[in-house]
């Protein structure tokens, strides 16, 4: 299967995608990453790997910005498209020309912490100032809404008196590069099906 990666920033869920198709655990091959931010270094994790890189800059191209972003998507052809921390909301457009092909990650226990403005560190600190007892990251597919397409896969972390912001952003992240592989794995191997807002895993497996 012909996979798309789309990240803004450093790219570890990125990182771990590609190490789970290195090791075989996932059957696939990643076509292109794309990034809209031309200091994000997913693009050079792309290059270390020769993995094609592209990047779209939403400043340059401003309102062609979707207009090129759609055509290069359907230039490379996915069978599907990873958001692996891509900070940009998708247009309808987009979304519709790839129904349930596109997966999200998301760090938080949707619908706790998400839509829009709530990204990165500011669900972290958002987490931290409620006073919530378990956090965790989400894994679904992308509809026209924001954070608001069917769940994949969802994993719980809990947090501790100690916890701040960070930390809290650290033991997501490191629940993220285990439960982001896993999906897609699933995805890769058709074991996923959707029934209305319920997503169906026809074959479960251990994380």
């Amino acid at each position: 299967m012909r996979l798309v990666v789309m990240a803004s920033g450093n790219g570890t869920d990125l990182q771990s995608i590609i190490d789970a198709i290195e090791a075989g655990y996932i059957k696939a091959q990643i076509i292109g990453v794309v990034s809209d931010k031309k200091e994000a270094y997913a693009l050079e994790r792309a290059k270390k790997h020769g993995i094609p890189a592209y990047c779209l800059r939403k400043k340059e191209l401003k309102e062609n910005f979707f207009k090129e972003l759609l055509s290069l998507l359907e230039s490379l052809n996915p069978d599907g498209i990873i958001l692996a921390g891509f900070l940009t909301i998708l247009s309808e457009e987009i979304v519709e020309r790839f129904p349930n092909k596109i997966i999200n990650i998301h760090p938080s226990l949707i619908p706790a912490f998400c839509g829009k403005g709530f990204y990165g560190m500011r669900v972290h600190q958002a987490v931290y100032d409620y006073g919530v007892k378990y956090t965790g990251c989400t894994v679904h597919f992308v509809d026209k809404g924001t954070d608001t397409g069917p769940i994949i896969l969802q994993e719980v972390v809990k947090i501790e008196e100690h916890d701040t912001p960070e930390s809290i952003a650290k033991k997501v992240l490191e629940v993220e590069h285990k439960v982001l592989p896993y999906a897609v794995k699933l995805f890769v191997e058709g074991k996923l099906k959707v029934e209305g807002r319920r997503v169906k895993v026809l074959d479960k497996e251990d994380l």
